[in-house]
């Protein structure tokens, strides 16, 4: 099934229902007085959040939902019936914002978590409720308020411990598949990856990560070029970055350029994702002599005084990927062990 990250909706409550003007009419009670019931409340719309859903796509088709309108009150003192809620299942990681002024609603990041999102309308008043002593046949009621109606936008932020970061044929969608039972597109052409992927890498039983793969980015993708912007926001929420660099072709500069690129998109993105930790890993190796896939290592390392973690893998021949895994594993639980270096 194909990713959908982003959707608009329209959601609109129920009104509630009006009061009713009406007075006691029953043999030998010729002056009964008011017996107008009041009107039911409207039904709200809520998101929930269903950890069985992975996408937006089911809004696709369907852009608005309306919660049901109370029922009008009756004689008798008898209060209409309140409108159903409307629920809407939504997956879990789905962030909320109304369309017309960019206001965060609200975000649902645990399983069967409840949001608001259009308040039902409050009920009208019978005339009973407007009789005193002063007042014992009140021809008075009131009408059920309106409900809420929002435009929102969904956006699906992938919840994800890794994430994946490189050029075109960087070698991303490879990696996730040597590493997880994920089965991204792989091909030898640019942006074969045009949607998220998420995939599990596990260790051994009861240890594992989940790490995300999306579409590479280009130059100038914080203002909007190539794929990369609408899903660099999935980063955000991941405890670390994973940086591919090809090394197999071209030379030291060519996997300097790429480094620097990529850098400068998260620096011109901002927020936490700039701040977010990173690791370069230099993919490829397979393409060149081991001599040169180090050489060229090293001087990107140098040219950058780059301080942290460094790996040389080859996606493609698994080589080097078992070493990652555990590198990662190791610092996402936070154990302290560094004997994968």
């Amino acid at each position: 099934m194909k990713f959908v990250d982003e959707v608009r909706i329209r959601v609109e409550a129920g009104a509630g229902g009006n009061g009713c003007l009406s007075f006691r009419r029953e043999k030998y009670i010729p002056k009964g007085g008011p017996d107008g019931g009041d009107g039911g409340d409207g039904g709200s719309v809520w998101l929930v959040a269903d950890e069985g859903l992975n996408t937006l796509v089911d809004f696709r088709y369907r852009r608005i939902f309306r919660g049901q309108r109370g029922e009008d009150g009756k004689g008798k003192e008898r209060t209409g019936g309140k409108g159903e809620d409307l629920f809407l299942m939504v997956p879990v990681g789905t962030r909320v914002v109304e369309a017309d002024t960019e206001e965060l609603i609200g975000e649902l990041l645990t399983a069967d978590e409840h949001l608001l999102v259009a308040q039902g309308g409050f009920h009208g008043l019978g005339n009973t409720r407007f009789k005193s002593s002063t007042n014992r046949a009140p021809r008075q009621t009131s009408n059920g308020s309106e409900g809420d109606a929002r435009n929102l936008r969904l956006e699906l932020t992938l919840l994800a411990d890794v994430g994946l970061l490189g050029l075109p044929n960087a070698g991303k969608s490879t990696l996730i598949r040597a590493v997880s039972a994920a089965r991204p597109k792989v091909a030898d052409y640019p942006f074969t990856t045009l949607y998220p992927n998420l995939g599990v890498v596990s260790i051994e039983a009861g240890r594992s990560f989940v790490v995300a793969d999306i579409p590479g980015i280009i130059d100038g993708a914080a203002e909007g070029a190539g794929l990369g912007l609408q899903f660099l926001k999935h980063l955000s929420r991941t405890r670390l970055l994973l940086h591919l660099v090809d090394i197999g072709i071209g030379d030291a500069e060519t996997a300097l350029a790429e480094v620097q690129t990529i850098a400068g998109e998260l620096n011109k993105y901002g927020g936490v994702l700039a701040e977010r930790e990173r690791w370069l890993v230099f993919n490829k190796t397979d393409l060149v002599d081991e001599e040169t896939a180090a050489a060229r290592c090293q001087a990107v390392i140098e040219e950058l005084d780059w301080q942290g973690p460094s790996f040389r893998i080859s996606a493609i021949s698994g080589d080097g990927c078992r070493a990652l895994s555990l590198a990662i594993i190791h610092h996402l639980e936070g154990d302290g062990e560094e004997d994968w270096e």
